[in-house]
């Protein structure tokens, strides 16, 4: 019931008024079968009375079930949907890195399947009200007939209930196992899509991770939900046992001991027969109770690991004097290394108008720098100055509105989401003529028709959508990587320039030594220090990389 409480804690009124019109009705369920025992033994003008009695009280039935019915299911959804919007706010809300290091496999499986869950508890939830309330009508009116054999339900219950007790927590605990198992699932899930053309070109590996690492985990998931599911099972054949060996015992050896007539001998065993279903619907009905159970207390855990960030109002950045970094420092673990890699402390400035590349090996910290100089890391030591002030906490958000970013993995929504500008579509059109999309993607109120593209395609199309912010810096991990040599030209000697001709500040990450030259300054870091800085004109072109890529294209691809 605190579960049920806290999911509907906005309507909760709408809550009691749906537990109430089931409980109507599984009273007059209950009231029905009193009135055919009645009209058992009754006469013939007795007869026309209690049907009158039967017919309304059917209608009420029939009209607060399904009242109460629309009300729970309308309530489910409505908990499904806040408990969404709830975990996607809060996951908006988090820092980076926190989403970072928890991943999607947990946030999806709360999304989506934890959150049915939720709903299926709230369509079952109807009938478990209405044959509690069945149980609870029969019982009192076994006490009209007789109270000592209320007396006698009343013990057989609370033995019932223990042995349901106990295999019911067994069962949650197995659940529980089961569903955090399931995360493990969800990544595997994912790679066996991502991972497809790796599987397909290596049979030993495609039949490793099916056999070893998929089945592995499915079998444990159903072993696991298998044990839980018998445990309910026997839990609700406990209850039947008991309500059976309680019929056997009022039918079979407390009437002897009691004055019984027949018409109340009549109404035990039409009670005893009517209360079979009802009790066999309500025990079923516990693993769906369970289930939401575990399912709400995945979705608190998962918001409760996702701190909220502080955030202050503030107007769109549209220029800055400086940025400076003095001695910021950040450590996380590498897995596949198995050690932790620190980076820093770095000592690094930034003004608007330059180019600035940033170099060195595969690991030795550019994009986690990038990262740190963007925002989405906070450092662990030193400090970021923006304009000579210290970005803090309350300020970081304010301070990643200056940058615009196209990191390698970098991910590309099919709207121009956020940009607000006058004939956006008509600027984008042009934009994408200039990087030679106009044949592959249309836009239409900021919506692109496909992103069924190349690699080297969508990054093009990221670039495209990076102009269209036109903020103050611009940081690329890697863009050219994906490009062919034309395009590589077209991006270091004509965007990169003209961008910076605008007062942009940008900063690339780039192996790509045939160019170093054209940068104002370079940056080099080797095992997260900088090692080495430099004027662009200090590190030397390859000559002949210099004039690999043939002259530029006529049309410059250089509107933002």
């Amino acid at each position: 019931m605190h579960t049920l409480w806290f999911l509907v804690k906005g309507s909760r009124q709408r809550l009691l008024l749906a537990i109430g019109m089931s409980l109507v009705s599984g009273f007059g369920n209950a009231a029905m079968v009193a009135l055919i025992n009645q009209a058992l033994s009754a006469s013939r003008e007795q007869l026309i009375e209690l049907g009158l009695r039967f017919l309304m009280i059917g209608v009420v039935v029939l009209i607060t079930r399904t009242a109460s019915q629309t009300l729970f299911m309308s309530l489910g959804q409505n908990a499904k949907a806040s408990l969404r919007m709830k975990t996607i706010n809060r996951i908006s809300a988090a820092p980076f890195a926190s989403v970072e290091r928890q991943g999607s496999a947990r946030s999806l499986g709360v999304l989506t399947q934890d959150l049915d869950a939720i709903v299926v508890l709230f369509v079952g939830l109807p009938g478990l009200v209405m044959n509690g309330a069945v149980i609870a009508g029969c019982l009192v009116y076994l006490g009209l007939l007789s109270w000592q054999v209320l007396v006698f339900a009343a013990v057989t219950v609370l033995i019932g209930s223990a042995g349901f007790h106990v295999a019911n927590t067994r069962g949650m605990f197995h659940l529980r196992s089961s569903r955090r198992r399931e995360d493990a699932l969800v990544r595997h899930f994912r790679a066996l899509f991502d991972g497809a053309k790796e599987l397909k070109l290596h049979r030993a590996r495609m039949r490793e991770f099916i056999d070893e690492t998929l089945a592995t985990n499915v079998e444990a998931v159903r072993v696991q939900r298998t044990r839980g599911y018998v445990l309910y099972a026997a839990a609700a054949s406990w209850g039947s046992f008991i309500f059976f060996a309680f019929i056997g015992c009022v039918l079979f050896v407390l009437t002897r001991y009691l004055p019984v007539t027949p018409h109340v001998m009549s109404g035990y065993a039409m009670i005893f027969l009517y209360m079979i279903m009802p009790i066999e619907g309500l025990l079923s009905a516990i693993p769906n109770l369970s289930t939401a159970r575990v399912a709400l207390e995945r979705v608190e855990q998962v918001n409760a690991e996702l701190p909220i960030e502080q955030t202050v109002a503030a107007p769109q950045a549209t220029a800055f004097g400086s940025i400076v970094l003095e001695g910021v420092t950040h450590r996380y673990f590498r897995e596949k290394e198995n050690d932790v890699f620190t980076l820093g402390p770095v000592n690094l400035s930034f003004r608007p108008g330059e180019l600035v590349y940033l170099i060195g090996g595969n690991g030795s910290g550019k994009t986690t720098l990038a990262k740190m100089l963007v925002g989405l890391y906070t450092p662990e030591s030193g400090r970021i100055l923006l304009n000579g002030k210290e970005v803090d906490e309350a300020q970081r958000d304010a301070y990643r509105q200056h940058f615009s970013v196209v990191f390698s993995d970098f991910f590309l929504f099919d709207t121009l989401l956020g940009i607000r500008l006058d004939n956006v579509d008509a600027a984008a059109h042009a934009l994408l003529e200039d990087l030679q999309l106009a044949h592959k993607v249309k836009i239409e109120n900021g919506a692109f028709s496909t992103l069924e593209l190349s690699q080297g395609q969508r990054k093009r199309l990221a670039l495209l959508v990076s102009y269209l912010e036109d903020r103050p810096f611009y940081l690329f991990d890697e863009w050219a990587a994906d490009q062919d040599p034309l395009f590589k030209d077209v991006f270091y000697r004509r965007l990169l320039p003209e961008l910076k001709a605008k007062g942009k500040t940008v900063v690339v990450i780039t192996h790509d030594d045939r160019y170093f030259h054209l940068a104002d300054r370079y940056i080099k870091l080797d095992f997260g220090q900088v090692v080495e800085e430099g004027a662009g004109g200090a590190q030397p072109a390859d000559p002949f990389h210099a004039h690999a890529a043939g002259p530029l294209p006529a049309r410059a691809p250089a509107r933002a």
